[in-house]
């Protein structure tokens, strides 16, 4: 027998519409028209250029013969036409691939094959790359569109004959750009950092985009026209989906092409900046600008950071420069950051180790996501909520991707169970908040005995001469493996390995402490986090 609230009650277009971020921007092209949608350099577009452009790019790329289905790649630094190719790929049904531009040719290479894409918006700073992964490519190559900066006079020289403006002039600012059939249809294609082998191609949906967007402005409690300073690289998780999140409430998109303490400093104080997201590194490039290049804020500036938990001197030290900083956590699968520290005011008053202690924790789902947990891999079975027993950190939701492109074994594997399988090692807290403890590739196994590096990393960080450290295992003959921790010092601090083992023991278990040390520069991404692959190897030399 048919429910009586389905008997006539049908979808139609009037009260069914998929969900897409794409109607975000169309929204604040008619209310905000003229309200600052990007400043870049000298040059500023209100929202209804920003609107006008992005249609005229879909309208170009849709009689140039993309399709839905298709892969634009772009190989793009934080600039206009980045912003313009979040609405405008989606806008003619194809799949957006935003490429890291700090990648070998051989990674470029392969992605673009893979991706299969038809086109690559690329800007000329990275034509010698370009140059030589199109030289490594077997099948069919992109046709290449060339951007180059006019804000900055930027090195390389553009390949092939087609210039970007000169592109995007051959298209109708009044294109009548396509809604998704449906909004599970992907939207945006994201490689994984490829540490092992080749990269996994990571899909979103429009649903998703659409999802976390509206969640960052939940999250970040973001108010009509927020300036939004792009630290954060857009390739990078869509950006963490923050090129969509900005149209919902009419904020401007502050364009950083190179990350550096006196362009950030001057946007900061210039465009008054309300916002920022940001590895670690970019609250390190923050604190230690020159004194002359720090300029003196009237206001508070909301900054978002995700891997590690920052220790409590930088949280420190960031208040006292006019940042109030948020701890995320999340993954190129799940869009970005899909959990948050959510602060609670009355943990202020606590004693400053256990006011850290509540910083060191991952948080809780954002409201897009439906669920987060902690289990026992091979069971599936809730881990206690005792803080101490491990398990591996799961999610459910909306804002998950649709799986990896060609891959259905590694996109059964990471759904296996009904969850998505982050990879990473956790507790979960009698609150119901979650605390990483380790990635399952980097755990510890010392005498039979579970060593996490992020606990042996705190202790490290806390000591007032290290500005950076990791640890990762190095293999052993008689324990299997033991702990081995790369230091970066502070400017003008000394300290010797004998004193960091010393001061570990102190702090410490004996066994967790590292037994070989090393002084360097570390290995990190284009987007800050530290490339332990590359550490081990050092390690197995030592």
């Amino acid at each position: 027998m048919a429910d009586k609230y389905d008997y006539g009650l049908d979808k139609h277009s009037a009260n069914y519409q998929p969900l897409t971020p794409l109607t975000f921007l169309e929204r604040a092209a008619k209310v905000y028209p003229e309200h600052p949608a990007i400043i870049h350099g000298k040059s500023e577009t209100g929202y209804a250029d920003f609107y006008a452009r992005s249609r005229q790019l879909a309208s170009a790329l849709d009689k140039a013969g993309v399709q839905k289905g298709d892969t634009v790649s772009v190989m793009l630094a934080n600039t206009p036409p980045m912003l313009e190719a979040h609405y405008a790929v989606p806008m003619t049904g194809a799949v957006l691939n935003t490429m890291n531009t700090r990648l070998d040719a051989r990674i470029i290479a392969f992605s673009l094959e893979h991706a299969e894409s038809k086109f690559l918006i690329a800007d000329k700073e990275y034509s010698q790359t370009i140059s030589a992964a199109l030289d490594m490519m077997q099948g069919p190559q992109p046709i290449i569109i060339n951007y180059s900066d006019p804000e900055f006079d930027t090195p390389g020289e553009p390949i092939g004959n087609i210039d970007y403006e000169d592109f995007i002039a051959s298209g109708d600012p009044r294109y009548r750009w396509k809604m998704p059939d449906d909004e599970w249809d992907a939207i945006s294609l994201n490689y994984t950092s490829g540490t092992t082998g080749n990269p996994k191609g990571v899909v979103y949906h429009h649903r998703g985009a659409y999802l976390l967007a509206q969640g960052n402005v939940i999250t970040a409690s973001m108010p009509k026209h927020p300036v939004y300073l792009w630290t954060l690289p857009m390739f990078h998780c869509n950006g963490w989906c923050f090129p969509w999140t900005l149209s919902v409430i009419g904020g401007t998109h502050v364009c950083l092409r190179q990350v550096r303490a006196d362009a950030i400093w001057n946007a900061l104080a210039d465009h008054r900046v309300t916002h920022l997201c940001g590895a670690p590194i970019v609250m390190s490039t923050i604190l230690n600008a020159p004194d002359d290049e720090k300029r003196q804020l009237d206001h508070t500036v909301e900054f978002f950071t995700a891997a590690a938990p920052p220790p409590e001197q930088v949280l420190s030290d960031m208040a006292s420069a006019g940042f109030n900083v948020t701890h995320l956590y999340g993954l190129t699968e799940s869009y970005g950051p899909a959990v948050v520290n959510d602060w609670d005011s009355t943990w202020d008053d606590l004693p400053a180790g256990e006011r850290a202690a509540k910083k060191a924790r991952q948080g809780v789902r954002y409201a897009a996501l439906e669920g987060l947990t902690v289990m026992d891999p091979k069971t599936m079975l809730k881990v206690p909520a005792d803080g101490e027993t491990m398990g591996e950190v799961m999610m459910k939701g909306n804002i998950i991707m649709k799986g990896y492109l060609k891959n259905p074994e590694a996109t059964d594997a990471a759904f296996a169970g009904g969850w998505f399988h982050s990879g990473d090692l956790g507790v979960m807290h009698n609150d119901g908040y979650i605390q990483l403890k380790d990635r399952s590739k980097d755990i510890i196994i010392s005498g039979g005995e579970n060593i996490s590096s992020i606990e042996v990393e705190d202790t490290l960080y806390k000591h007032p001469a290290i500005s950076a450290a990791a640890v990762v295992a190095k293999p052993d003959e008689k324990w299997g493996e033991t702990p081995c921790a790369f230091i970066e010092l502070k400017p003008g601090e000394e300290l010797s390995a004998d004193e960091i083992i010393t001061y570990c023991r102190e702090n410490l278990a004996h066994f967790k402490a590292p037994r070989h040390v090393v002084f360097t520069q570390i290995p990190k991404t284009s987007t800050g986090k530290i490339q332990k692959f590359k550490l081990r190897e050092m390690a197995k030399q030592i």
